[in-house]
């Protein structure tokens, strides 16, 4: 989830190329092993949303040093709030696992904004604020974060003609080295593509850039419901999940199962992965015209976040 939009576009056409009837999920029984990601691991974190916390959490740009840490067209808001209006907030919800979720929403501003560092105060395209938590933090602190497991988030996602909601994933070096960094993409949404969504693997920087991406066509609207979104980490490989089964790799038709090529050092750095929960909006489409009263607001919410190891 960087400025750089264009890379996002690249499964679309793969997926075109390979047509939809290829199916969301790898079944065989060659793979029934990468079925259940569950199975055989305990549940080592869980964070139902039952209230906002901030020992794990933390509100606001992306933890870089590499840049600001925004993308896209709106401001994300720290824990306090940006220009009077804070996007997080725990709600009640009879959908949700125990009645409780966190909502985190993106309101037009339509207004100069003074959000410290955000490129797009006064630009009034960009005059949003939006959510954006993660369990890491500016000054290369992790929260929370972990080499392996399986790591899964229940979402429902917004309809929306800019939203662009996901969850990902980062390591710890990437904070103050940015130079090299590991990204992996558990799931990206565009709020105009209910049944659509991509997912993507980035070795970022040389030496050993390395790239993986491909659209996942659900047989469900991810607006209208929740959905699970997972990723399991071993030694070596990430393997992308939907509801719980491994999703397929449009490049090759078998299950998406990438190897993390600095896996190696990772191990050497004893380096983790921590998690970001996201909504922010797109800059690589055209802007609504007119902007409509109902699409001025908009909110995805997160049922919970869970890491099995």
């Amino acid at each position: 989830m960087t400025t750089l939009l264009s890379r996002r576009s690249f499964a679309v056409g793969a997926l075109a190329s390979a047509g939809l009837g290829g199916g969301l999920v790898w079944r065989s029984k060659a793979s029934e092993r990468l079925e259940d990601p569950t199975s055989g691991r305990a549940l080592i974190f869980e964070d139902n949303f039952t209230r906002l916390d901030w020992s794990a959490w933390s509100a606001g740009p992306k933890p870089t040093t590499s840049d600001p840490g925004f993308y896209g067209r709106s401001a994300f808001a720290r824990d306090s709030g940006e220009e009077g209006f804070n996007p997080y907030a725990i709600v009640d919800d009879p959908n949700a696992s125990d009645g409780k979720a966190l909502e985190v929403a993106a309101k037009y501003i339509g207004r100069p904004m003074k959000v410290p560092n955000y490129y797009g105060n006064d630009l009034a395209e960009f005059q949003w604020i939006s959510g954006n938590l993660q369990t890491a933090k500016r000054d290369g602190t992790v929260l929370k974060g972990w080499r392996r497991g399986y790591f899964e988030a229940r979402m429902l996602f917004p309809r929306h003609p800019l939203s662009w909601p996901a969850f990902w994933m980062m390591n710890g070096r990437s904070i103050l080295r940015p130079q090299t960094s590991i990204e992996i993409d558990v799931v990206e949404h565009k709020g105009w593509e209910p049944t659509l969504y991509g997912a993507y693997l980035h070795e970022w920087g040389q030496p050993g850039e390395h790239n993986e991406g491909t659209g996942v066509p659900t047989p469900i609207d991810m607006t209208a419901g929740y959905c699970r979104y997972g990723v399991l980490v071993t030694d070596t490989e990430c393997t992308i999940y939907f509801e719980r089964q491994p999703i397929v790799d449009t490049k090759t038709g078998m299950p998406a199962v990438w190897t993390i090529n600095r896996s190696a050092q990772l191990d050497a750095d004893q380096d983790v992965f921590w998690p970001v929960l996201t909504l922010a909006l797109r800059s690589d489409v055209p802007y609504p015209q007119p902007l409509l009263p109902a699409d001025t607001l908009t909110r995805m919410r997160v049922d919970y976040f869970r890491v099995y190891a």
